[in-house]
């Protein structure tokens, strides 16, 4: 990277949990070898099965991580905003990507080969300590996931959806919660492991009973301790 850009890289990389607490040496030795990857909308920055050429760092953009089937049914294991870290596993491991990433905004990437990084886990072990536990966390969501698809229902795994939005990002008034959806329905049952057409029919059935409001990708959750109680209740 530039010169003039070490400081906001340095900030950037200070929010990775893989990074954090670094010293500052340790962070020059990062961006001395970190390469800006700019992505438009839409494009893949690699595919499942591919060789791992190393770590991203999401800087501006969201990016979605997923899984596609042979008759391209696509299962969306996270979506990483800035700050995430993509890619740890294989740098670590030696193999290939397992899964592919998209972006889907415009996206900045900073860049950091496979190569580099093995070499800053050998001068500082706790950094392969850091990405153990991110790797570890990935890990119980996706047994998280797992567990959802196979015991559940669209009905509760949409509901389930977005409690998580409304606690995390929407905007609150009491017990009233309002959220924009960052996708359309497609990408929504990509993300819940359905189609678009039960995500269709679900929102509309929630709507009908009172739980939600849909304008668009915008939803009002009237009560959020309503929704709470029936995903809770549809757990049983």
């Amino acid at each position: 990277m530039a010169a003039n850009s070490d400081s906001a890289a340095i900030d950037l990389l200070k929010r990775v949990p893989v990074f954090s607490s670094l010293s500052e040496q340790e962070f020059a030795f990062l961006t001395a070898h970190l390469v800006q990857r700019s992505f438009q909308a839409g494009q893949v920055i690699f595919g499942e099965g591919e060789p791992c050429a190393g770590l991203y760092v999401v800087q501006t953009g969201n990016v979605r991580i997923f899984k596609s089937s042979a008759g391209g049914r696509e299962q969306v294991l996270t979506i990483d905003g800035p700050g995430s870290s993509i890619a740890e596993l294989p740098v670590f491991d030696g193999g290939n990507y397992p899964a592919s990433a998209q972006a889907i905004t415009d996206c900045v990437l900073a860049f950091f080969s496979k190569q580099d990084f093995q070499a800053l886990c050998l001068q500082h072990p706790q950094v392969a300590l850091k990405v153990l536990r991110v790797v570890g966390a990935r890990l119980r969501r996706l047994v998280g996931i797992i567990e959802e698809l196979s015991f559940t229902t669209v009905r509760h795994r949409l509901i389930a959806l977005l409690v998580r939005l409304g606690k995390a990002e929407g905007d609150r008034d009491g017990d009233l919660i309002t959220v924009t959806l960052p996708v359309n329905n497609s990408e929504l049952a990509a993300q819940i492991g359905t189609v678009r057409e039960l995500v269709s029919r679900n929102l509309s059935r929630l709507q009908s009973e009172g739980l939600i409001q849909t304008d668009g990708r915008k939803v009002v959750i009237p009560s959020i301790g309503r929704l709470q109680a029936e995903l809770e209740s549809s757990s049983g």
